[in-house]
């Protein structure tokens, strides 16, 4: 961590109870972990005076999952019961996609988001790579967010394959990756969490090769 502060915000993705339920139940990290560390993030935030984005995600009509006005839709009460200083409904994976969300970050001079909720791999993907692209710090707490298994026509990978890679991935370049208890010292510190680069991580990674053979 470096004590550069900037100006965060908490942008919390689509945590609702489809995810903790038969439509698309998060797998890894389990959901007893991230949930509450969810609900700490947001409580660190307010504490420290960093704006909370809450974010919600709504399907077409019909849809097996996210179709507005269903159970599975709703917020999980985690976040429903906290304060929130931003709402945003969205139809795309990434929360920049037809919303006001840039916007506002702009209005608010907002140059940090520090991404939790869920997926990993799709909703938060999207973000954390728009946001880099943007110009962003972004943030990302690898135990307050969650993936769950694939399988299709390019093959089968496990929930927490998927949560691993991606994690990798966003260090290497895209967003600081950190649990929730560093991100709470950092806020409290005033501390900035830094990335890491491709070629760095690539060079540590052959390291590794080579002495396994």
């Amino acid at each position: 961590m470096s004590h550069i502060t900037q100006k965060r915000a908490l942008v919390v993705i689509d945590v609702q109870n489809d995810y903790f339920a038969d439509g698309l139940p998060i797998e890894y990290p389990p959901v007893s972990r991230t949930l509450p560390n969810v609900g700490r993030a947001m409580d660190a935030a307010r504490a420290a005076g960093i704006p909370v984005v809450v974010v919600q995600n709504t399907a077409r009509p019909g849809a097996p999952v996210f179709d507005k006005g269903r159970p599975g839709w709703e917020l999980n009460e985690v976040v429903a019961s906290r304060p929130r200083d931003h709402y945003i409904e969205k139809n795309l994976p990434s929360v920049f996609a037809g919303t006001d969300f840039n916007d506002w970050l702009q209005r608010n001079g907002i140059d940090t988001i520090s991404v939790i909720g869920y997926m990993t791999h799709n909703c938060d993907a999207s973000t954390v790579f728009e946001a880099a692209h943007l110009g962003y710090h972004v943030e990302f707490l690898n135990d307050a967010t969650g993936s769950l298994s694939y399988e299709n026509s390019a093959g089968y990978v496990t929930a927490e394959e998927i949560h691993l890679v991606f994690s990798v991935v966003f260090q290497s370049r895209f967003a600081a990756v950190a649990s929730t208890e560093e991100w709470i010292a950092a806020v409290r510190e005033g501390a900035t969490l830094q990335i890491d680069n491709p070629y760095a991580s690539n060079q540590r990674a052959r390291a590794r090769a080579k002495v396994a053979a």
